[in-house]
């Protein structure tokens, strides 16, 4: 009598391990498409006993887990968290399952250590981060232990990233010149703010913004950045010393966050000329700003439609057969002024 072919026999023919075959067998973990088709080729060729069940198999709606690993908990993050999730759970190509994480302390070594933790939990993640040397290491070992990594709003310059998802950093810096320098009633000092450095998109932001005043308002005077690290109570010191130390200030450009920060101060102002100011995102603070006419435009990330196009390619990169390498998406920021909020 001859004997049945074993789940060895069957890895042994399709040069896979025996764990790729049970994960085939009982969905626990993904299996790339193409491995799980030799898989199935392979149980045909020696007349394996659960070939119909390992068919039956490949044609399930795959069930995937998508991390999201983002910054403090405060209303943006919340809201682009809601996005995310929302996406992910509208896929129909992928049973998809989100999982989200904030991180509420952001020193680069706690950054690495929770892209590992995460990455232990899910088939692909996504990341809004500081780029350090220790943060691309993390990437780059989560990519090669199979896992693709994302980065969302600020990219990261490790080369093995698969891809990147955010405003066109670009043109939010040119916006911002443009509207400071057509609409201040006279040339003068400018104030800009940044989160931080290791935020590329902020780098982007504030280089893209001295760029656009050096081609087309070079009278106006811009100062150093001043990082407020997306703190609102640094941003509002900062620039209530900032208006006391010039008194020719005519505009601000906060290229990060600390919006309220910049709002509480211009609020408290009684005193010359109201400032010109540009910030980011639509929130209940900002939106009240603009109707009061307290800040002039706030640069919005497209949340819905970035959201959509990432959980599109994790769902692609946790099916296809090779790990992406994709140019980074980058979508025009939402316009919002006074007169459209």
């Amino acid at each position: 009598m001859v004997a049945r072919p074993t789940i060895t026999d069957l890895a042994k023919k399709a040069g896979v391990s025996v764990a790729t075959v049970d994960r085939v067998l009982n969905g626990r973990l993904p299996v790339r498409e193409d491995t799980a088709q030799r898989v199935v080729i392979a149980a045909e060729a020696i007349g394996y006993h659960a070939t119909g069940l390992l068919k039956r198999r490949l044609s399930e709606t795959p069930k995937r887990r998508f991390g999201f690993l983002l910054q403090k908990p405060d209303q943006f993050y919340q809201n682009l968290g809601n996005e995310l999730a929302t996406a992910a759970k509208s896929l129909r190509n992928v049973e998809a399952k989100p999982i989200l994480e904030f991180m509420e302390e952001l020193m680069p070594n706690v950054i690495a250590e929770r892209l590992y933790t995460i990455s232990r939990k899910v088939d692909a993640l996504a990341v809004v981060a500081m780029d350090y040397p220790v943060v691309n290491e993390a990437v780059e070992s989560i990519v090669a232990s199979g896992k693709p990594v994302f980065t969302l709003l600020s990219n990261v310059t490790s080369p093995v990233c698969c891809g990147h998802f955010g405003a066109d950093s670009r043109k939010c810096g040119r916006i911002a010149g443009w509207t400071i320098s057509r609409l201040a009633r006279h040339v003068g000092k400018i104030g800009i703010l940044v989160g931080s450095h290791r935020y590329l998109n902020q780098e982007l932001s504030e280089i893209s913004f001295r760029t656009y005043m050096r081609e087309h308002a070079p009278d106006f005077q811009l100062l150093e950045p001043i990082v407020n690290l997306d703190d609102t109570d640094i941003a509002y010191e900062a620039i209530t010393k900032m208006e006391a130390e010039n008194p020719d200030l005519v505009g601000i450009y906060v290229s990060g966050g600390g919006q309220e920060g910049l709002i509480k101060a211009l609020r408290e102002r009684d005193r010359g000329e109201r400032l010109i100011a540009v910030c980011n995102e639509l929130t209940p603070a900002t939106k009240a700003a603009l109707h009061d006419g307290v800040i002039d435009l706030t640069l919005g990330t497209p949340f819905a439609a970035l959201s959509r196009r990432l959980v599109e390619v994790m769902a692609k990169a946790t099916i296809g057969a090779e790990m992406p390498h994709l140019p980074p998406l980058m979508l025009p920021p939402e316009i919002h002024m006074s007169e459209n909020i």
